[in-house]
C-alpha cells in the first residue's frame, strides 16, 4: 500500500469516526433540550397569572419611578436648569419626558412593553455607573455609583419575575 493511499484510508477512519461523534453530540444536545424545557415547564406552572387589573408591586415600582423623573424633567426645563453651562431647547426635554410618562403608563397598566423598556434603561444606567465606577475620582464617586449599580440591579432582578407573569401578548395570526 503506498503512502497516499495509506493516507486517504487515515482520512476515511478519521471522517467515519466524527460521522458516529456526531450522532452522539445531537443525542447529548436533545437530552438536554429536553431536560431544560422541562424546567422551563415547571417554572411557568409554579408562576400564577395576574388577575384582572393586577400588577406586580415592582412594576407600580417602577411606573412611580418613571413618572417621577418625567416630571423632574419637565420640572428642571421649566426652571432653567442649564446641562453642561448651557439650557437645552424644547426637543431635549420633551422627548425624555415623554418617553418616560408613556412607560409609566404602561407599566401602570402592566404592559409587558413598558416593563422590557423600563428594564432597557435600566441596563443602560447600570452599564453607565459601572464605568463611572472604573474611573470615579474619589470615594464618594464610588460609593455613589455602587447604590445605583445596586438598586437599578435590584429593580432588575425584580422585574423579570413580573414580566413572566405578564406574559407578552398573544399575536394576531397573519392573514
Amino acid at each position: 500500500m503506498s503512502d497516499r493511499e495509506r493516507k486517504r484510508a487515515a482520512r476515511r477512519k478519521r471522517k467515519d469516526r466524527g460521522v458516529g461523534r456526531r450522532g452522539e453530540i445531537e443525542e447529548r444536545r436533545a437530552k438536554m433540550a429536553e431536560r431544560t424545557e422541562e424546567k422551563n415547564r415547571t417554572a411557568r406552572e409554579a408562576l400564577e397569572p395576574l388577575a384582572e387589573e393586577e400588577r406586580p408591586t415592582i412594576t407600580t415600582i417602577g411606573a412611580v419611578i418613571s413618572a417621577l423623573v418625567a416630571v423632574s424633567i419637565l420640572i428642571g426645563y421649566a426652571t432653567g436648569v442649564e446641562v453642561n453651562d448651557e439650557k437645552p431647547n424644547i426637543v431635549q426635554a420633551l422627548a425624555p419626558a415623554i418617553l418616560f410618562a408613556v412607560m409609566a403608563w404602561g407599566m401602570w397598566r402592566a404592559r409587558y412593553w413598558a416593563v422590557l423598556g423600563f428594564q432597557t434603561v435600566l441596563v443602560l444606567i447600570l452599564l453607565s455607573a459601572t464605568l463611572l465606577l472604573v474611573g470615579a475620582s474619589n470615594v464618594g464617586q464610588a460609593v455613589l455609583n455602587v447604590i445605583l449599580i445596586a438598586g437599578c440591579g435590584t429593580l432588575f432582578y425584580f422585574n423579570v419575575k413580573a414580566m413572566a407573569r405578564i406574559q407578552m401578548p398573544e399575536r394576531a395570526p397573519r392573514r
